[in-house]
């Protein structure tokens, strides 16, 4: 596949998007999706190709409004309707200062310039690095591309179907050309979650590819 139109990785208007890779997204954490500690290295790989890396960080406080611990009666993965819309309830998970919350210890992006911390409003979720739950509610993320002149994003992490997939969709609606590395991703596919995500993002613009393609792409690393 030739990416037409795409610039490198190394090239200053793209940068490499990394969705939650935190422990307790990993096997033997409180919301764990298989196999998600398997994408270490590839990420790893990744980030020595790019220039620009961002990474995201779920950090909830006690008590937030996703968590069924915070309601009567409900277990996890249950369906509530807030304010903003439906809400899927979690295993209390990446709370503040927590072992949980941490990004993977093996995890190696020494480029990453900025770590974008989301889920911090006790009572809105925020799957997007862009816009929480509410989708009104704006991190910052779209002015800091922006402002460093960023018009392509390459979305890597955890989990798929969830937070890699609203990323995805809301980096598409603020223009910007938005390319998932399937094999760089995990899902939790909930309820056909992973199928639908697809779907949507792909009508939203949203470019899927395999790693290979962009290492058969751009063969050689960025210098340091």
């Amino acid at each position: 596949m030739t990416f037409t139109g795409t610039a490198s990785p190394s090239s200053p208007s793209c940068a490499l998007l990394v969705i939650d890779m935190q422990n307790d997204f990993m096997p033997g954490g409180q919301l764990a999706v298989a196999d998600g500690d398997a994408l270490v290295a590839l990420i790893n790989r990744l980030g020595a190709r790019f220039r620009n890396i961002v990474i995201t960080q779920d950090w909830h406080p006690l008590g937030h409004i996703s968590f069924a611990s915070s309601h009567k009666q409900l277990k996890p993965f249950d369906s509530i309707h807030l304010p903003y819309g439906a809400q899927t309830l979690w295993p209390d998970h990446c709370v503040q200062d927590t072992y949980g919350a941490q990004l993977h210890a093996d995890l190696d992006l020494p480029r990453a310039q900025l770590i974008l911390r989301k889920g911090c409003n006790p009572g809105i979720d925020s799957y997007s690095a862009f816009l929480e739950a509410d989708r009104c509610t704006r991190t910052g993320l779209a002015g800091y591309l922006k402002d460093r002149a960023i018009d392509t994003v390459f979305v890597v992490g955890l989990a798929l179907d969830f937070c890699v997939a609203w990323s995805a969709q809301d980096a598409r609606a603020e223009g910007l050309t938005t390319l998932v590395i399937a094999d760089a991703c995990r899902a939790i596919d909930l309820g056909g979650s992973l199928q639908s995500a697809w779907e949507t993002m792909l009508m939203a613009g949203v470019r899927r590819i395999e790693s290979r393609e962009l290492f058969d792409e751009w063969p050689s690393p960025l210098l340091a």
